[in-house]
């Protein structure tokens, strides 16, 4: 018995604890829980990384590409204004659909016929949504100068509870993303982007589900994004490896391929 009242005045001192942070308090400790529940000093010392599965994209939530694809990615020191990982997206069971690589420099359509720049809109779409992915921000800007944390309280998503915090960086730019309660892992994130042809306010989407522990690290097996509403990807991992060392020859281009236009 006084072991069970010695726990209820413990529960109820946390309780009052909590009912006297501020907004930014508890913003930065939902936060932080997250951060322990994806694998702590594991996490934040992941390398780099092996997926496999099945990646849709889509054009007015109709499937207009889908393939097999094998991603790999691996982080880098990020510099001011760079992106701080490299990745490969290889398509096809045996590799031989071609291939995507994204740098800090720019990013190539890679095939038989030789090597071609990916479209500015199509590179800096991904900077972008990589930037600002609340898994990118956990293990490469955790530490940045300006990032900040509000609370914006408490709601359900998906029949599932979770905290709703605004991350904030030095720019003014916000993501908002959704905690799972119980996990403390992100299940939802969204943020404004200024449609660049329009002028106009895109909405991007992102949700994570399935996730898994792999060498210590808890990861999303399934994430599925959507702009205004809209669907325009899907991944369904089979399999996630984490530091595989890999290797500077995966993320650079081969040394006698063929540059061909931009776009082609």
């Amino acid at each position: 018995m006084r072991t069970r009242h010695i726990a209820l005045a413990a529960a109820l001192a946390v309780a009052l604890a909590r009912g006297q942070e501020t907004r930014q308090e508890r913003g930065k400790r939902v936060v932080e829980e997250a951060l322990a529940a994806l694998g702590g000093e594991a996490f934040l010392h992941m390398e780099d990384r092996v997926v496999s599965g099945r990646a849709y994209s889509f054009y007015r939530s109709q499937i207009s590409g889908l393939s097999v694809a094998t991603i790999y990615t691996r982080y880098t020191v990020p510099a001011p204004g760079k992106l701080g990982l490299r990745e490969r997206q290889a398509f096809g069971k045996k590799q031989d659909e071609g291939w995507l690589l994204f740098t800090d420099e720019g990013g190539w359509n890679v095939s038989y016929r030789g090597a071609s720049p990916l479209p500015d809109e199509t590179y800096t779409n991904y900077t972008e949504s990589t930037e600002r992915g609340i898994l990118y921000i956990l293990r490469q800007r955790w530490n940045e100068p300006g990032l900040s944390f509000y609370s914006e309280g408490r709601d359900t998503f998906e029949n599932q509870p979770v905290d709703i915090v605004d991350i904030t960086d030095a720019t003014g730019f916000t993501v908002t993303v959704s905690f799972n309660q119980s996990t403390k892992l992100p299940v939802r994130q969204t943020y404004r982007r200024r449609n660049p042809i329009y002028k106009d306010f895109d909405t991007e989407v992102t949700v994570y589900t399935k996730y898994r522990t792999v060498d210590g690290i808890v990861w999303p097996y399934d994430i599925h994004r959507e702009r205004n509403g809209d669907k325009v990807f899907e991944l369904y991992a089979d399999s996630v490896q984490m530091n595989k060392d890999l290797k500077d020859d995966l993320f650079t281009l081969p040394g006698k391929i063929k540059i061909l236009p931009k776009g082609q």
